[in-house]
């Protein structure tokens, strides 16, 4: 397996088959498991087997078969799937810090993983640096001896720049920092976050992975060490697993997801282009294009710039005109799915941070984040076009 390429690994790695041997993986809809005696279970609860199971919230077959082929997707040694992108978030840092550690990331991150490190791990004691997450000297100024883990968006939500995976992980390595990455913007298909340095990677499975709106899931990535040694106790003992059907949801979407995420890429590529090309606009951002300020980073890190782009129409009152005007892309607040989404992420995602924390994040009034799906390109640009006129 080790020689096969991404899209064979999502299709076929970490199958297990019942005594029926099924084509499709099975979804085992259960909350716990029989022991054949008191001693097997005695035994079990000591050390359970590879294959062996004890209660859902510990593990469960189809989530392990998910576990198994996200892993492989992304080579590393182990995962443990969660019940949502912000579980997953939550769970690899909170599983290992302590009050006193201190912890360097990233100020251009998704709301929630904002409200984690300022609301959550500080309540806690733990003590939190934020930084310009493209500049590496800001990065080598605050990460200190004592420093734990360093954590950033390899593309931050929703401004697109793009972190410098390799130097900040030998900036953190040197002090031996755990260097955590929330790749979801860069998905499986384009990553090698574990390969450019990240000791752990988070998804949000709800995105990509999933494609097509239909469930919440997240997976920790990392050595079996951490995973199985850190993240497995805590998550097992606060009851953030996912469930299993979710599991199955998400297994299927990896069958496809190599297929789907690059042709989200290749349209949105030619979208973003187009757009900058048209002049009709303020800014467009998408890190494919040789005017975004990492460019040549996002084609060495990723090799493409990704399924999302996002445009500027200057003002609120603009980019609520422009939304409402659109006929196709569908106003939500998800991404990675198969239909197109737009955000506006100031009055939504971003919506509780305050107005100067937005300004400084990029974050401003006409922003709008654009997920794009697998519909034609002619006719989303089309009906962005028509919508820009109307401004």
């Amino acid at each position: 397996m080790k020689t096969w390429k991404k899209r064979t690994k999502a299709v076929h790695a970490g199958i297990r088959r019942s005594q029926y041997n099924e084509v499709s993986e099975a979804i085992y809809l259960t909350q716990g498991f029989v022991y054949d005696s008191a001693e097997d279970a005695e035994a079990r609860f000591i050390k359970a087997g590879e294959d062996e199971f004890i209660y859902a919230r510990y593990g469960n077959p189809t989530v392990a078969m998910f576990e198994d082929r996200i892993a492989a997707l992304e080579g590393a040694e182990d995962s443990f799937a969660t019940a949502s992108g912000m579980a997953a978030v939550n769970g690899a840092l909170t599983a290992m810090l302590r009050s006193g550690d201190h912890v360097v990331s990233a100020r251009a991150l998704f709301g929630s993983c904002l409200y984690i490190l300022e609301e959550v791990l500080t309540r806690y004691g733990v003590d939190v640096t934020f930084v310009d997450g493209t500049d590496l000297a800001a990065w080598e100024a605050a990460i200190r001896p004592e420093t734990r883990v360093v954590f950033f968006e390899s593309i931050s939500n929703p401004t697109l720049e793009v972190i410098d995976i390799a130097a900040v992980a030998k900036l953190a390595h040197a002090v031996d920092a755990t260097v955590i990455v929330d790749n979801v913007f860069a998905t499986p298909v384009f990553s090698d976050a574990i390969k450019q340095g990240a000791d752990v990677v988070v998804y949000s499975a709800t995105k990509h992975i999933d494609g097509q709106g239909r469930a919440l899931g997240g997976v920790i990535l990392g050595s079996r060490e951490f995973i199985r040694g850190t993240v497995e106790p805590y998550m097992k003992h606060t009851g953030g697993s996912m469930s299993p059907f979710t599991a199955w949801v998400m297994l299927k979407g990896l069958e496809t997801i190599d297929l789907r995420v690059r042709a989200q890429a290749t349209t949105a590529q030619i979208l973003a282009a187009t757009l900058e090309a048209d002049g009709a606009l303020q800014n467009v951002i998408y890190p494919g294009l040789e005017s975004h300020p990492q460019n040549a980073l996002a084609a060495r890190q990723m090799g493409a710039g990704g399924t999302v782009l996002a445009i500027d129409a200057v003002t609120q009152a603009r980019a609520f005109k422009l939304l409402n005007a659109l006929e196709i892309w569908t106003i939500s607040n998800n991404l990675g799915d198969a239909k197109s989404i737009v955000t506006h992420p100031a009055t939504t995602t971003h919506q509780r941070l305050d107005d100067d924390v937005k300004a400084e994040l990029g974050i401003t009034p006409g922003l709008l984040r654009l997920s794009v799906g697998l519909e034609d390109p002619a006719d989303l640009l089309q009906d962005l076009r028509a919508a820009i006129t109307q401004l």
